[in-house]
């Protein structure tokens, strides 16, 4: 059922995906699977995706989670435009999806339906809920966030904030991608594919899964993570000379002394309260105002250097639009480039961040722009056997609608 891919060195050459996603989960699961090698063909309504023509924060959501993919443009409430549909699909080795429950049911779009066209078929639902009490209602990243535990552990106190990404959605997809590889290898051995659930609020879960075992293991609650006990004595953002700001840390016993060293702070070295960590972790307060002291009369490179010259952890507070020049991703191949397909920048090109792995000592990087609203219609309905009339009536009636 699969299509030969133009990149046969990577891992899911020759696997075709069919998605039917929108907004950010569905679409991070097709990434995925295609910056690994696979034919992606996004399936949008004939306006587009509204991704293309958000403002805002999800400005970026199209051109970031749609590299590596072709368009087809189909209008599915039109017999000719969801036959169509149908007949793709069921050439697909996965199909994707993140509509609400019964759209796809509705269309004979499910993997129910598909399945019995083509039982090879690994079909992947993106969901707010896997089945179950929650299942009916409408979720999304914030909704998760703030329902299952990841809000309250980001914010202060009295203050639940949600995390500054879309963690879930993107997560969310990400394990939607390893459950269709996963599906990929059984279906190697039993030439049968199957059904995949992939939802937010379980990825949420998973991710506040270790402050529950806390719980669990000790019958303490975790606190709010700007609360929280630290359990190392130097683990802390730190405002140095000019307002400027530093993450820094010192998280054994032999890190504290190259710390005190490394600055000349003798007087803390010897310090009895000091010598091991747990102790300076009860003297934390004490310690913390002390060390804030010290380090505002220092500049932030100056202080960077120290730590760096160390191999002491530390971190710029550094802004997204900053790692655009980011000298590690720059000069390791961490940004390529894409171009623009909608809004007033179309056209024009852009940095977009590639996914965080190397294979056989190379980045997976954009092999195909961000696709155009249609641009491989023709052409995917050429290969399933329409001929060119039948394609400029498609296309025409679809227009008039």
């Amino acid at each position: 059922m699969s299509t030969p891919s133009p990149s046969p060195s990577l891992p899911l050459a020759g696997i075709r995906v069919v998605e039917f996603t929108h907004m950010v989960m569905g679409p991070t699961c097709g990434m995925v699977l295609a910056d690994l090698g696979a034919e992606v063909i996004k399936v949008e309504p004939v306006e587009g995706d509204r991704t293309r023509y958000l403002l805002g924060a999800g400005a970026g959501f199209f051109p970031m989670f749609n590299r590596n993919k072709k368009s087809i443009a189909l209008d599915l409430r039109q017999p000719q435009g969801l036959e169509a549909a149908i007949r793709l699909a069921s050439t697909a080795d996965v199909v994707a999806q993140n509509f609400k429950p019964g759209v796809m049911t509705k269309y004979g779009l499910d993997y129910a339906a598909l399945s019995k066209l083509n039982e090879r078929l690994i079909y992947v639902n993106h969901t707010g809920f896997l089945p179950g009490p929650y299942e009916h209602r409408t979720a999304l990243d914030e909704v998760v966030q703030m329902m299952g535990g990841l809000a309250y552990m980001t914010g202060r106190p009295g203050d639940p904030l949600r995390a500054g990404t879309s963690v879930n959605d993107i997560m969310g997809g990400m394990f939607g991608a390893i459950g269709a590889m996963a599906a990929l290898m059984q279906r190697a051995q039993t030439g049968r594919g199957q059904e995949i659930d992939s939802a937010l609020f379980e990825n949420n879960v998973f991710l506040v899964g270790q402050h529950m075992m806390q719980f669990a293991v000790t019958g303490e609650a975790a606190e709010p993570m700007p609360n929280r006990i630290s359990a190392w004595s130097v683990y802390d953002v730190f405002t140095v000379q000019d307002g400027e700001q530093i993450f820094l840390a010192a998280v054994s016993d032999a890190q504290w002394r190259t710390l005190c060293q490394a600055f000349g702070w003798a007087d803390l070295l010897a310090n009895p309260r000091y010598t091991t960590n747990n102790e300076r972790v009860r003297e934390r307060p004490a310690l913390l105002a002390d060390l804030r002291a010290r380090l505002a009369r220092m500049d932030v490179a100056q202080v960077a250097k120290i730590f760096e010259d160390n191999g002491l952890p530390y971190a710029p507070i550094s802004k997204p639009e900053q790692l655009l020049d980011d000298p590690h991703l720059q000069a390791t191949g961490g940004l390529a480039e894409v171009t623009l397909t909608d809004g007033e920048r179309a056209g024009q090109t852009a940095q977009t961040t590639l996914l965080p792995l190397r294979m056989a000592g190379e980045r997976l990087t954009v092999r195909q722009n961000p696709p155009r609203l249609g641009e491989h219609t023709a052409e995917l309905l050429a290969s399933l056997g329409y001929d060119a009339a039948q394609i400029s009536a498609m296309q025409a009636a679809q227009a008039a609608a």
